[in-house]
């Protein structure tokens, strides 16, 4: 899968180019799924592109507060919602496929809320099949807040790599007539799962990237600090790291 994704990147790039470039504006931004193309450009490391810039606009846009978002949002790429019957099982084909298709006539996906995700079906159907009609069986599936295929093997290792830190706050002060030093944090982890479900969990200033930078002083006798800030990390499919910082 590395050399392929090596090989086809800059090709799907022009490709995306060219045929955005052809269609009026509005329909442009419905060439193809958004997320899958985070999906492909994160895996090859961001390559210099005009989708994969678009791509990675996205991705930090939706971890600017506020609100902070999943930056991706693996269940609205289709990778095996598709119209075939019998559907191929590359998941790198899968991959280059979903960030072609249109979305303007794919199957619904699910957004998922706070709570819990709605649940829409989509299914593979044939052409003779009836418009209300879900196949049964395999073919049936619930497209949730996680990927649509098997994404547990070791290729989408760069999936669960990403984690999201949101430091709600970060205060640290001296109060008091005797100065003592006092400290306060709300910091929360968000991290995807082995099909890419994404899931928040509080954790802890020292728990931060040695990259995340504002919170250096925390600790160290008592300086003033009031910090917020959502920072995002990663490691592409070479295993290269890159992150974002974004305070408010």
């Amino acid at each position: 899968m590395r050399h392929l994704l090596k090989k086809l990147l800059p090709s799907v790039a022009v490709a995306l180019t060219v045929t955005s470039s052809s269609l009026p504006m509005p329909a442009r931004a419905q060439t193809y799924p958004i997320d899958c193309a985070i999906l492909l450009c994160l895996s090859g490391g961001w390559p210099a592109s005009v989708p994969c810039a678009r791509a990675r606009a996205e991705f930090i846009r939706r971890i600017t507060p506020w609100p902070v978002e999943p930056p991706l949002q693996i269940w609205r790429c289709p990778m095996g919602a598709s119209y075939e019957t019998s559907p191929s099982s590359n998941s790198a084909d899968r991959i280059f496929e979903a960030f072609f298709q249109n979305k303007s006539a794919g199957p619904q996906q699910s957004f998922p809320a706070q709570d819990a995700a709605t649940r829409i079906e989509a299914a593979w159907r044939t052409p003779e099949a009836p418009i209300n009609f879900v196949l049964a069986d395999r073919a049936a599936q619930l497209v949730q807040d996680r990927a649509d295929i098997d994404i547990s093997g070791p290729e989408f290792n760069f999936v669960r790599s990403i984690r999201v830190f949101n430091v709600q706050y970060a205060r640290q002060y001296q109060a008091g007539s005797e100065g003592d030093c006092e400290r306060s944090a709300n910091v929360v982890l968000g991290t995807y799962g082995t099909q890419g479900e994404f899931a928040w969990q509080r954790t802890s200033i020292t728990a931060l990237p040695t990259a995340h930078i504002g919170l250096e002083r925390w600790g160290q006798n008592c300086p003033g600090i009031y910090h917020r800030s959502v920072f995002v990390d990663w490691r592409d499919y070479e295993g290269n790291y890159g992150f974002e910082q974004v305070n408010y």
